[in-house]
């Protein structure tokens, strides 16, 4: 069975206004490049883009879910982050944007780290945090040693 290629999202009507997610490719307006977010929900039972935000200069950009996003942002130097619900970020990169062009950024919340990838496929991440399994098994494991330690001591300590 074969399938017709995917056909391109018509252009959206009226003007594109920036910091603001699309998910069809957009043309930017004067001065502003597009930067094109891919997000992949991540290996947990919540999709991470429902519970975390996405945030260029530290104003939130709404992306409602895993997927392609087109922003158009000012052209110039950016700071580029995931930030979990309280605000700590997951994820965060560095991107100069140049006016008309599109610049791609891949993130990629994984089972041992989160991390983010340019169009080429190198890796941007200018921190990236543990995933929320490696915290939990490092927790455990931490937890289990000490819980040990006192139940030995308890029962050494017993006549």
């Amino acid at each position: 069975m074969s399938y017709l290629p995917s056909q391109p999202y018509p252009p959206m009507p009226g003007g594109v206004s920036p910091l603001i997610a699309y998910p069809h490719p957009i043309t930017p307006p004067p001065g502003c490049g597009v930067l094109v977010v891919s997000v992949n929900r991540g290996p947990y039972l919540i999709p991470v883009p429902v519970t975390s935000r996405f945030k260029i200069d530290r104003q939130v950009v709404a992306i409602p879910g895993e997927g392609t996003w087109h922003v158009a942002v000012p052209a110039g130097a950016h700071d580029v982050r995931y930030t979990d619900f309280v605000g700590v970020p997951l994820v965060t990169t560095t991107l100069a944007v140049q006016p008309g062009a599109a610049h791609h950024l891949a993130f990629r919340f994984g089972g041992w780290r989160n991390r983010v990838y340019d169009g080429y496929g190198t890796d941007v991440t200018r921190f990236g945090l543990w995933s929320n399994y490696s915290v939990m098994l490092v927790l455990l494991a931490v937890l289990g040693v000490v819980c040990c330690g006192a139940f030995g001591l308890v029962l050494g300590s017993t006549p």
